[in-house]
C-alpha cells in the first residue's frame, strides 16, 4: 500500500493530454492502480486519475457509494473500478449542474454542468473490455476523472464562475440560498 502525492491545481501534469496505456496488464501498470486506489480511498475521494498522482497516463480508478447513487437505472452503487483507456460518449444531450470538488483543487467546490446519460469502455487491469451505461452521479464521476485524462479541470467548465468557492463558504451561501427561496412560516 503506496499512498502518492496529489499533484494540485496549478500543476503542470494537471494540464497536459496523458499517454495511452500500452499494456493494463504490465506489473507497473497493476502497481499504480492499486496505488491510486489506496491514495483515493486515503483522500478521501470517489475517483483519482491518473495525472492527479503526478503520472501522464490514460489510467482512472472510480466508485459511487451506495449513498451518492440516484437508483435509477444505471444510477445504482459502483463497485471500485479501474478503467485503462477509457473513453466517453454522451447519451443525451440533457446536462444537468451540480456541485463538484476535486482532490486536485482541495477545499473547494463549483457547479458543474455535466450530460445525464454517458456510455464509456475502457480495459480493466486483465485487459479485458468494461462497457457501461451511466446516469446521475455515476456519470459525473465518471466525466470528472475523464477530463483529468485530457488536462482539464472542473473550474473551466462551470457555467457561472461566481458559483465557485471555499467549500465552508459556500455552505452558508446555500444555507442563505435556500432560506430566502422558503416562504415565510405562518403565524
Amino acid at each position: 500500500m503506496a499512498i502518492l502525492k496529489i499533484a494540485r491545481m496549478g500543476h503542470p501534469v494537471l494540464s497536459r493530454t496523458a499517454a495511452p496505456v500500452p499494456d493494463p496488464t504490465d506489473p507497473e501498470v497493476q502497481r499504480l492502480a492499486r496505488d491510486m486506489v489506496d491514495t483515493m480511498l486515503d483522500a478521501p475521494g470517489v475517483g483519482l486519475a491518473a495525472p492527479q498522482v503526478h503520472v501522464g497516463l490514460r489510467l482512472i480508478v472510480f466508485h459511487v457509494p451506495e449513498g451518492r447513487a440516484a437508483g435509477g437505472e444505471g444510477d445504482g452503487p459502483v463497485p471500485l473500478t479501474v478503467l485503462v483507456n477509457p473513453t466517453v460518449e454522451r447519451l443525451s444531450e440533457e446536462t444537468a449542474l451540480a456541485w463538484e470538488g476535486c482532490l486536485s483543487i482541495p477545499d473547494m467546490m463549483g457547479e458543474v454542468p455535466r450530460a445525464l446519460r454517458i456510455g464509456y469502455r475502457g480495459y480493466d487491469l486483465s485487459g479485458r473490455l468494461v462497457e457501461r451505461e451511466a446516469g446521475g452521479f455515476h456519470a459525473r464521476v465518471v466525466q470528472h476523472e475523464y477530463d483529468h485524462l485530457d488536462g482539464i479541470l472542473y473550474p473551466t467548465r462551470l457555467a457561472d464562475p461566481t458559483r465557485m468557492g471555499f467549500v465552508d463558504e459556500l455552505r452558508k451561501m446555500l444555507a442563505e440560498e435556500q432560506t430566502e427561496a422558503e416562504p415565510p412560516a405562518e403565524r
